[in-house]
């Protein structure tokens, strides 16, 4: 697959390509409150350096406690170009192999970025539930598709973002007067679940504890790959 920088034009043949997969793949999403007891949630995260090395992290946590239970990364090479919409096969390969080196499975990921709220239903969060079969979520800083009215200032306060006349994320603020987080189902997973989980992790910053911690070692480990 030849590879291009981050702004030139990606090749019309592999947008069509991935664009089959995501609508194959979307068939196979499953939303629903889940059936489990949640005692071990996990975030995760990944950070590119430079343009063709990936690292990704996982955290696991015991709840409701967040309690850090383990931490583990890895890092590669870029297996796909950057296309906007489909940064999912993109990171996707090198998380799953960081999801493998986990001691424990969790009974939830919380993932840094989108589930349902995507254009064809399949953000990371989703691809990732489905390839490990697995509840997911996401928790995304930024809006990617859909319209919502700002929800109040208060901590705790929520707005549906709508889609095609759908609701497909809430925007939860976390924090008094910060800038909401937009919180979707991934997979196997139901949105006012997804909510309820995400309020209960958010305990002093922006991001819910699972991805915050994510983020915060991304960027430790990153250090490590850069000695």
């Amino acid at each position: 697959m030849a590879y291009y920088r981050r702004f030139e034009t990606p090749d019309p043949a592999i947008v069509q390509a991935l664009t089959r997969q995501q609508e194959e793949l979307q068939q196979r999403v499953i939303i629903q409150k889940p059936d489990f007891e949640l005692k071990l949630i996990a975030g995760c995260d990944s950070s590119f350096i430079g343009e063709d090395t990936i690292l990704s992290v996982f955290v696991l946590l015991r709840y409701p406690e967040l309690e850090v239970l383990e931490k583990v990364w890895h890092h590669g090479p870029v297996e796909l170009p950057y296309i906007p919409g489909f940064l999912a096969f993109r990171e996707a390969p090198n998380l799953l192999k960081t999801y493998e080196k986990l001691q424990q499975k969790p009974d939830l990921i919380m993932v840094d970025g989108h589930g349902i709220s995507h254009p064809r239903r399949l953000g990371i969060a989703t691809h990732l539930g489905l390839h490990l079969n697995k509840p997911t979520m996401g928790v995304a800083k930024k809006v990617l598709v859909g319209k919502y009215t700002e929800p109040a200032a208060a901590k705790g306060s929520t707005s549906p973002l709508i889609y095609k006349g759908e609701e497909i994320a809430t925007v939860l603020r976390t924090r008094d007067n910060v800038k909401p987080v937009f919180v979707s189902p991934g997979h196997l997973m139901d949105l006012e679940s997804a909510t309820a989980v995400a309020k209960a992790c958010a305990v002093k910053y922006r991001l819910p504890e699972p991805t915050r911690l994510a983020d915060h070692y991304a960027a430790v480990f990153k250090q490590e790959v850069k000695k």
